[in-house]
């Protein structure tokens, strides 16, 4: 079964991505001092006392969305991060109708590339991803 993009994911495509663009342009270059995955986000604190979170906000009715790496998050610690990337994954029919969608969250740092799979189960009518960057307030 192929998925349509859910609601949440065309709005956000409509709106724009500036936000995230100045989040994640802003932390360009900087050291990590903290990583690590957090309430479904991958949550980066920098050596300027800065955070950053990578996030999929795509969320509509009847999905379950999660992110999960199988790299090592606290080898990257004193690393400058450098780039990411997005890369299509797979897309299956799990039973019932149920999809099961997964994209790569691809972070290069000066220690190399890791990698953050975000995936998105849903009936078939509510698919797509909308991953984004934003800033962490002291407060959250």
């Amino acid at each position: 079964m192929e998925s349509q993009l859910g609601m949440g994911v065309m709005i956000r495509m409509l709106s724009g991505n500036e936000d995230s663009v100045k989040a994640f342009t802003s932390a360009l270059n900087k050291t990590i001092s903290s990583i690590a995955l957090e309430d479904e986000a991958l949550v980066m604190g920098f050596d300027d006392g800065t955070k950053i979170k990578f996030f999929d906000n795509g969320q509509s009715c009847c999905e379950s969305r999660y992110m999960r790496t199988d790299d090592d998050l606290q080898y990257y610690m004193g690393a400058k991060l450098l780039d990411a990337t997005i890369d299509p994954g797979l897309s299956t029919d799990v039973e019932y109708g149920t999809v099961h969608e997964i994209q790569f969250l691809n972070i290069k740092t000066s220690k190399g590339v890791f990698t953050m799979s975000s995936h998105n189960e849903h009936n078939g009518y509510y698919g797509g991803f909308s991953i984004e960057v934003e800033e962490v307030k002291k407060d959250d």
